[in-house]
């Protein structure tokens, strides 16, 4: 163990002298073992490893991380919501720990400011912020024990960000809404993606959305998926009174 806490505080740069004062006020407790926070901040594009070759990084924490929010806001859910039956406690967790949500309190919390990577933060997706959180909950349960990370989530999710009443209205994959719609009515869709790169530096897709052989909506994002979805948002609102009154 000394040897792993050796590399991974080397790997600690000098502008990060602060880290863990930053670190305590993120989780209102002093650390135990930190060499499990500085792995929740290390990237793979650090190649640390350990005697064994194992990496050193925040994936497997992530892995922890995200159980451990699943656990935590399942149980709450069942208390908090008696009569939803499994289905209805499988969306709403979903909604609660939906990539885009996590990205959303990684990005509060300023977590990437505390990264260790040998990738300059701009090039960094947006999914590095939930990656973090995720990995920082892991270290959390690792260190203290459930309830510490059980106190953690409700004091930086819970309690501030689940309203029941909001996130039973919040959609978090219009895709999917539309394509269940789809298929419950019958209805045959297709979504035609071709990359649509015009004067921009970074890549595009395009896509258009048919519904019965018409197209419906249209449009343009840096990757297939987030076009996808854009496009699927614009039939939502267009088709919003047919698919309420089936979903």
């Amino acid at each position: 163990m000394r040897f792993i806490r050796n590399i991974l505080k080397n790997s600690r740069s000098t502008k990060d002298g602060n880290f863990f004062l930053h670190l305590e006020k993120i989780l209102g407790f002093k650390p135990k073992h930190k060499d499990l926070y500085v792995k929740a901040f290390t990237h793979r594009s650090m190649n640390i490893k350990d005697k064994m070759g194992n990496a050193l990084n925040y994936e497997r924490l992530e892995f922890v991380g995200d159980a451990m929010l699943s656990a935590v806001i399942a149980s709450y859910l069942f208390e908090e919501v008696p009569h939803g039956d499994e289905g209805y406690l499988t969306k709403m967790r979903s909604k609660v720990v939906s990539r885009e949500h996590l990205n959303e309190l990684g990005k509060e919390l300023n977590l990437i400011d505390h990264v260790e990577s040998n990738i300059p933060i701009q090039n960094f997706g947006n999914n590095i912020h939930g990656n973090l959180f995720e990995a920082l909950v892991g270290a959390i349960f690792l260190d203290k024990g459930y309830k510490s990370c059980e106190k953690f989530i409700f004091d930086r999710v819970i309690n501030p960000h689940v309203d029941i009443e909001k996130l039973e209205g919040k959609v978090i994959s219009y895709k999917s809404l539309l394509i269940e719609w789809c298929q419950k009515e019958k209805n045959t869709f297709n979504y035609n993606v071709y990359e649509d790169t015009g004067n921009d530096d970074l890549k595009h897709f395009s896509v258009k959305l048919s519904i019965n052989d018409r197209v419906v909506a249209k449009a343009r994002a840096t990757s297939k998926k987030k076009a996808e979805e854009k496009a699927s948002k614009r039939a939502f609102f267009a088709f919003q009174h047919q698919i309420s009154k089936v979903i």
